[in-house]
C-alpha cells in the first residue's frame, strides 16, 4: 500500500507543479486551487508513505520521479526545450531512483 501512497503523492505534486505556470502568479482562481489541493494532497500522501518506507528513500523517489515528470509535460504542454544537459541530468536521476530500489537494504519491499 505505501507505493501506491507514493505514486499518488507523486501524481499530486506533478499535477500541482504543473499547474503553477497557468496560475499566473495565483491570479486564476481555478489553476491557483488546483496547485493548492495539490499541494497539500501530495503531503498528505507523502506523510502515509513514511509511515512505512524511510523519508529519505520516500522524498528521494517522490522528488526525482516528480522532476523527471514535470520536465516531460513542461516539454510538451508548455514547449519548454530539454537540452543534452538536462536530459542527462534525468538520465541519473532515473538510476538513481533504479539503484535505491533494487539495491537499498533501506527500502521496504
Amino acid at each position: 500500500m505505501s507505493y501506491l501512497w507514493l505514486a499518488l503523492a507523486i501524481v499530486c505534486e506533478v499535477v500541482a507543479t504543473s499547474s503553477l505556470k497557468a496560475t499566473q502568479g495565483f491570479t486564476r482562481p481555478v489553476p491557483s486551487i488546483v496547485a493548492i489541493v495539490g499541494v497539500a494532497a501530495s503531503f498528505y500522501f507523502i506523510s502515509l508513505t513514511v509511515k512505512t518506507i524511510p523519508i529519505s528513500i520516500s522524498y528521494s523517489i517522490w522528488g526525482g520521479v516528480g522532476t523527471i515528470l514535470v520536465a516531460l509535460i513542461g516539454f510538451i504542454v508548455y514547449r519548454q526545450a530539454l537540452d543534452a544537459a538536462a536530459l542527462v541530468g534525468m538520465a541519473l536521476i532515473v538510476a538513481g531512483v533504479v539503484i535505491i530500489n533494487l539495491f537499498s537494504r533501506s527500502v521496504a519491499h
